[in-house]
């Protein structure tokens, strides 16, 4: 099966914790605070890989994380970082942050990488919070917390030049005349069942991709048949090469068939109708022979009156390719690369949303504060310790909760909730 969109999700490494300790050597009279600091967390990091075409492995493993960082430990030593996790990707993976919508990143070229989430940082040990007045801290800094995210994983083929069409009028057939894939091909309808790529090297032209785009049909843009899955691979084609069933033989109209797929293109993105596309009028061996000189010259002028350039030919009998192929050399140095239908400056302006720092909530009498800041700041202090708990005041009055929880209405008595630790307020 043939894997282009996935979900899945990421966690990065959380920070490893500073410890609290102190220095017990025999002959160290008065011995300082020795915590350690805990090691940073793992980050996710998305890689892609040329040798990878589908996102298959991600079909049954969904959620993937990096190690965290190891906590810090007496005698000032530091804890191990914990180790990235490195996702590889086929290129031609955009990414995106299911939650929002947003664009994290398109990897377009060979062994690019993109840190997803970084590791959270270790915490401080008590060895840095010794001051001449506080020469015992019984305290030590949490590392960060881990981050996580739903990713979007989608596929989209790069190629320069994509064979669009109806099932079985002999894209497939193209395909393997005249790059090195070795596509399936039968007479019967989707027997292409994945978007197939081939290099071109045609005479001294220089290389290019060619992409069997497979599964177009009326509705296509809907999500009838195979197409839904497909059109998206369409997008990061350069040139469209569309193929017709020049003979008719299985009651098909060529004119009826072109129009039905390029108004599926335009429903799945107006932009498509900007991409530059060429008509080929395949299987001319099988037009009846008294009546084939008349319908090529009717279909030739028809698509040539719409402005398309037109070629007829025979992929099974392998004629007509080399006209083709003298085009498309010819023509496709002049057409740029177009983006996918979002722009760079999306790509820059993607930032996760930071956390704020602490939010307060008045429910039953309680006031909740809660928040990335609060839970850092429980998990750093001993609130049995007189130093510790000054600072865990200080903290308090210095970020404004105090201010706040006062322009709220609190009054003395009443019940202050801290990520679970109550206490009762007095100014």
């Amino acid at each position: 099966m043939f894997v282009d969109k996935v979900s899945i999700n990421v966690k990065s490494g959380k920070g490893g914790d500073g410890a609290v300790a102190f220095r017990r050597e025999k002959y160290v009279p008065n011995g300082g605070p020795s915590g350690g600091d805990g090691g940073k967390g793992g980050n996710v990091i998305f890689k892609s890989n040329s040798a990878l075409n589908t996102l298959e492995a991600f079909r049954y493993k969904r959620k993937f994380a990096a190690e965290a960082g190891e906590n810090g430990s007496r005698s000032n030593m530091s804890g191990k970082d914990g180790k990235d996790i490195v996702i590889e990707v086929p290129v031609g993976t955009v990414i995106f942050d299911s939650a929002t919508g947003a664009l994290i990143c398109d990897m377009v070229e060979d062994n690019q990488e993109i840190t997803v989430l970084n590791g959270g940082r270790g915490g401080r040990g008590n060895q840095h919070f010794a001051t001449s007045t506080r020469q015992s801290p019984k305290f030590a800094k949490p590392g960060d917390e881990a981050e996580e995210k739903n990713l979007i994983l989608e596929l989209k083929t790069i190629a320069d030049v994509g064979l669009i069409g109806f099932p079985n009028v002999g894209k497939s057939t193209i395909l393997s005349m005249v790059t090195n894939a070795t596509p399936k091909i039968a007479n019967y309808h989707f027997t292409t069942l994945s978007p197939n790529l081939g290099i071109v090297k045609y005479k001294n032209s220089e290389e290019f991709v060619l992409a069997d785009i497979p599964g177009l049909i009326e509705g296509a843009s809907s999500g009838q048949g195979l197409g839904h899955q497909f059109l998206r691979h369409v997008e990061r084609t350069r040139l469209l090469v569309h193929v017709l069933d020049a003979s008719g033989v299985e009651g098909r109209d060529p004119k009826k068939d072109f129009d039905i797929i390029n108004n599926e293109l335009s429903l799945y993105a107006e932009k498509l109708k900007e991409r530059p596309q060429i008509v080929v009028l395949n299987k001319t061996d099988l037009i009846d022979i008294d009546n084939k000189e008349e319908i090529i010259k009717d279909l030739t002028t028809y698509f040539e009156q719409k402005g398309y350039r037109v070629f007829d030919s025979s992929a099974a009998m392998n004629d007509g390719l080399d006209k083709i192929m003298n085009y498309i050399v010819e023509v496709l140095p002049t057409i740029e690369r177009t983006p996918l239908f979002f722009t760079t400056e999306e790509k820059v302006l993607y930032a996760p949303k930071a956390e704020k720092e602490y939010e307060i909530e008045k429910e039953n009498g309680t006031y909740y504060v809660e928040g990335k800041m609060m839970r850092r700041l429980i998990n750093s202090v001993n609130l049995e310790d007189y130093e510790s708990s000054t600072y865990f005041q200080r903290v308090l009055k210095n970020k404004g909760i105090f201010a706040e929880l006062e322009k709220m209405g609190i009054t003395d008595g009443d019940t202050v909730n801290i990520e679970g630790f109550e206490f009762e307020y007095y100014k």
